[in-house]
């Protein structure tokens, strides 16, 4: 049974209310249930540079705070805005700009979740006398017989969001609750409306939180200006693009607005599709057919297990791209939290940066950093 189930009327339990419709349904279900419920928005940055035409979906805008606070209103709940500023500039945002400008492609949702959501969240509720958080997040917090909490994928499969909660701790995640694990995003919808909520037909944001206009070239250009102290701006100067060769076969801007996988952009005429294979330190890009992306293994760093670690190779389903299928591997565990996988066939795009997540069959086991692909 899902954990928030075991919940008694009148237990105190936080609520994150973003302002969209899946934290305000989240917020409803646990009022409907008779609990105790306190909704917080986290005001992770400042909405005031959010441009007018995306305000709706940015959820830091006035208008998504406003939002929040008239679904709290319609419920009967307290809400509170708090200040995630600071936190969320230095675990989320300048890592975020250092990451690219490494040559590497961050997750800032796995690193906002495992170091300011989940655990921000949890300090105020135990201030507040809660007994845990709630969110909007599609996933299942699952009692376990022995009186445990496995992580689960919801029934909604489209929208699984276990891919970014990899990064939890146990402790966090016995005081996590998610509401909406076995409900479909339509019955989600229908429930706001049934409820005269006001976010029912809001649009559903696609794009990173704190870049909700989807110019990632603009945001880290101007990020690294306005803070070279994150990095330098050397990755997003102009450099060569190569082949495996070593032969030039064309220029880009800059290294660091690039992924491994990409192919728009790269502006080099062939007589196949290329992609980026590598970005070297040199700022260079190296770029190849689509059978040049094929990686038969990679080492994952900062690894994080949700439940005992394995102590030997063991074989699991490993993800890693949110909208990917996961891959039969075997994983080895390695000292310095961190294990190497491989991957019974061989995966495209293994981008250092990106998470692989590590499941068997429903449940999530842990995950961790890419640090490289592996021949």
């Amino acid at each position: 049974m899902d954990n928030w189930r075991d919940l008694k009327p009148g237990t105190r339990v936080v609520v994150a209310m973003s302002g969209g419709v899946d934290s305000s349904v989240a917020a409803s279900m646990l009022v409907e249930r008779g609990l105790d419920v306190i909704g917080i928005t986290m005001k992770n940055f400042c909405y005031s540079h959010v441009p007018e035409e995306y305000a709706d979906a940015a959820c830091c805008s006035l208008a998504a705070i406003e939002d929040a606070r008239e679904v709290a209103r319609t419920l009967g709940v307290i809400h509170h805005v708090l200040d995630f500023e600071g936190p969320f500039r230095k675990a989320v945002m300048d890592p975020f700009v250092a990451e690219y400008a490494a040559g590497r492609t961050p997750n800032p949702c796995v690193r906002c979740n495992r170091l300011v959501r989940f655990p921000g969240l949890w300090r105020k509720a135990r201030l507040l006398g809660a007994l845990g958080v709630a969110t909007g997040h599609y996933a299942r917090a699952v009692r376990t017989a022995h009186g445990g909490v496995e992580l689960r994928r919801p029934a909604d499969r489209a929208k699984d969001q276990t891919f970014y909660l990899w990064g939890l701790s146990l402790q966090l995640l016995e005081r996590a609750f998610f509401p909406l694990g076995q409900l479909t995003k339509n019955e989600v919808r229908t429930r706001a409306e049934a409820l005269g909520l006001a976010t029912a037909g809001k649009p559903e944001s696609q794009d990173i939180c704190f870049i909700p206009d989807g110019d990632l070239r603009g945001f880290l250009e101007r990020y690294q200006k306005a803070h070279p102290e994150v990095a330098t701006g050397e990755r997003f100067a102009p450099g060569d693009i190569r082949i495996a060769s070593g032969e030039q076969v064309g220029t880009h801007a800059g290294s660091g607005f690039y992924t491994v996988g990409q192919r728009r952009g790269l502006g080099v005429t062939a007589s196949e599709p290329l992609y980026v294979t590598a970005i070297e330190r040199s700022n260079t890009l190296v770029v190849g057919t689509e059978d040049e992306l094929l990686e038969s293994g990679l080492e994952a760093e900062e690894t994080n297990w949700l439940g005992k670690p394995a102590t030997g190779a063991f074989r699991a389903q490993v993800q890693i791209r949110y909208r990917s299928e996961p891959a039969q591997a075997e994983i080895t565990p390695l000292p310095g939290r961190r294990a190497e996988i491989r991957f019974e066939h061989p995966q495209r795009s293994v981008a250092p940066g990106q998470s692989a997540v590590f499941y068997a069959g429903e449940r999530l086991l842990g995950g961790g950093t890419i640090a490289r692909a592996l021949a």
